[in-house]
């Protein structure tokens, strides 16, 4: 039995016992983000209950409580992805991989992964322009006068993050497809 300090315990996941220093690097990045992301619904769930119950009880919510959980959620989602990613707890369909060579499912899955890093790199990019410009204009919410490109810019890490994931997982899939690392 090996043990690992926690500066080196390989994380869980499909591939996690491959992961390299930067791939440890990038999943505690992504799994503190994804956990920021989590403690934000969770405060977000609290606030909603006593806006409800403010309403109901005493005909006083919290002011703003919609915007609020739109702003916040917004950013939250974004947070999941990149740790999602490198789970390997996305959505497949691998009924036509079923009884494919190990070799073919990494190169199926080099590509998806490709696709998950290009797509998470152009939301980033048009996520930054966007909040960019909505900072120009300082455009602010309704009820709070919060600006609203704050939560815009917020997403950004995220999806910086899942591009990251995506090429990273891509290069670790290429390289047990092209049989270039021992599989288990």
């Amino acid at each position: 039995m090996q043990t690992h300090t926690a500066s080196e315990a390989a994380p869980p996941g499909p591939h996690a016992h491959r992961f390299g220093p930067f791939g440890r690097a990038l999943h505690a990045a992504s799994k503190a983000l994804a956990a920021l992301g989590g403690l934000a619904f969770v405060v977000l769930v609290a606030m909603s209950l006593i806006s409800i119950v403010g309403r109901k009880l005493v005909a006083m919510p919290v002011p703003g409580d919609m915007e609020v959980l739109m702003m916040v959620s917004a950013a939250a989602s974004a947070a999941f992805f990149a740790f999602c990613h490198l789970e390997g707890g996305d959505v497949k369909v691998d009924f036509f991989t079923a009884h494919a060579r190990p070799g073919v499912v990494h190169g199926l899955d080099a590509l998806g992964s490709l696709l998950v890093g290009l797509f998470g790199a152009l939301i980033a990019w048009r996520t930054g322009v966007g909040a960019a410009a909505l900072h120009e204009a300082g455009e602010t919410s309704a009820i709070l006068g919060w600006p609203v490109w704050l939560a815009q810019a917020a997403m950004v890490p995220g999806f910086v993050l899942m591009a990251a994931a995506g090429f990273y997982m891509c290069g670790l899939h290429l390289r047990t497809a092209l049989g270039r690392e021992h599989q288990p």
